[in-house]
Protein backbone atom coordinates (compact mmCIF):
# COMPACT_ATOMS: atom_id res chain seq x y z
CA UNK A 1 0.00 0.00 0.00
CA UNK A 2 1.33 3.69 -0.87
CA UNK A 3 0.81 6.42 1.56
CA UNK A 4 0.92 9.43 0.66
CA UNK A 5 0.48 13.30 2.19
CA UNK A 6 -2.73 15.16 1.48
CA UNK A 7 -0.53 17.92 -0.16
CA UNK A 8 0.54 15.19 -2.36
CA UNK A 9 -2.78 13.53 -2.75
CA UNK A 10 -4.15 16.94 -4.39
CA UNK A 11 -0.96 17.40 -6.39
CA UNK A 12 -0.92 13.65 -8.09
CA UNK A 13 -4.72 13.01 -8.02
CA UNK A 14 -4.53 11.52 -11.67
CA UNK A 15 -1.48 9.06 -10.44
CA UNK A 16 -3.24 8.31 -7.31
CA UNK A 17 -6.66 7.00 -9.04
CA UNK A 18 -4.50 4.75 -11.39
CA UNK A 19 -2.42 3.35 -8.63
CA UNK A 20 -5.63 2.76 -6.93
CA UNK A 21 -6.87 0.51 -9.38
CA UNK A 22 -4.15 -1.67 -8.44
CA UNK A 23 -3.36 -1.46 -5.06
CA UNK A 24 -5.47 0.34 -1.53
CA UNK A 25 -3.54 3.93 -1.76
CA UNK A 26 -3.79 6.02 2.10
CA UNK A 27 -3.84 9.60 2.22
CA UNK A 28 -2.49 11.33 5.44
CA UNK A 29 -3.47 14.71 6.96
CA UNK A 30 -1.72 16.53 9.16
CA UNK A 31 -4.37 16.02 11.79
CA UNK A 32 -3.40 12.13 11.74
CA UNK A 33 -6.76 11.18 9.91
CA UNK A 34 -6.02 8.72 7.15
CA UNK A 35 -8.16 7.44 4.18
CA UNK A 36 -7.89 4.89 1.96
CA UNK A 37 -8.06 5.45 -1.89
CA UNK A 38 -9.81 1.79 -3.28
CA UNK A 39 -10.81 1.51 -7.18
CA UNK A 40 -14.83 0.62 -6.80
CA UNK A 41 -14.70 -3.01 -8.17
CA UNK A 42 -17.55 -3.56 -11.32
CA UNK A 43 -19.48 -6.81 -11.47
CA UNK A 44 -19.53 -7.82 -14.68
CA UNK A 45 -22.81 -7.82 -16.14
CA UNK A 46 -23.64 -11.05 -18.61
CA UNK A 47 -26.18 -9.79 -21.54
CA UNK A 48 -28.65 -12.29 -19.95
CA UNK A 49 -29.07 -10.51 -16.76
CA UNK A 50 -32.15 -8.93 -17.32
CA UNK A 51 -34.79 -8.18 -14.33
CA UNK A 52 -37.35 -10.76 -13.69
CA UNK A 53 -41.27 -10.27 -14.48
CA UNK A 54 -44.06 -11.08 -11.77
CA UNK A 55 -46.37 -13.48 -14.14
CA UNK A 56 -48.17 -14.91 -10.94
CA UNK A 57 -47.47 -18.61 -11.62
CA UNK A 58 -45.63 -20.45 -9.33
CA UNK A 59 -41.69 -22.63 -10.80
CA UNK A 60 -43.64 -25.85 -10.30
CA UNK A 61 -46.25 -24.31 -12.75
CA UNK A 62 -43.95 -23.31 -15.81
CA UNK A 63 -42.10 -26.46 -15.28
CA UNK A 64 -45.27 -28.53 -15.86
CA UNK A 65 -46.19 -26.25 -18.45
CA UNK A 66 -42.92 -27.03 -19.86
CA UNK A 67 -43.31 -30.63 -19.59
CA UNK A 68 -46.41 -30.71 -21.13
CA UNK A 69 -45.41 -28.66 -23.81
CA UNK A 70 -42.34 -31.20 -24.59
CA UNK A 71 -44.86 -34.16 -24.28
CA UNK A 72 -47.55 -32.67 -27.16
CA UNK A 73 -43.90 -31.45 -29.29
CA UNK A 74 -42.84 -35.59 -29.01
CA UNK A 75 -46.59 -36.72 -29.84
CA UNK A 76 -46.63 -34.83 -32.64
CA UNK A 77 -43.02 -35.71 -34.28
CA UNK A 78 -44.51 -39.49 -33.68
CA UNK A 79 -47.38 -38.74 -35.76
CA UNK A 80 -45.37 -36.94 -38.80
CA UNK A 81 -42.40 -39.93 -38.60
CA UNK A 82 -45.64 -42.49 -38.89
CA UNK A 83 -46.80 -40.50 -41.69
CA UNK A 84 -43.44 -40.05 -43.48
CA UNK A 85 -43.23 -44.08 -43.35
CA UNK A 86 -46.88 -44.59 -44.45
CA UNK A 87 -46.21 -42.40 -47.25
CA UNK A 88 -42.86 -44.26 -47.92
CA UNK A 89 -44.82 -47.66 -48.17
CA UNK A 90 -47.44 -46.48 -50.27
CA UNK A 91 -45.10 -45.13 -52.68
CA UNK A 92 -43.22 -48.53 -52.68
CA UNK A 93 -46.57 -50.66 -53.35
CA UNK A 94 -47.16 -47.97 -56.14
CA UNK A 95 -43.79 -48.59 -58.07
Amino acid sequence: MKVFTYSEARQKLSKLLVMAQKEDVEIRRRDGSVFTLRAKRSKAKSPFDIAGIDTGISSREIVDAVRESRKRYRIRLDRESEANHDLNRDRELLK
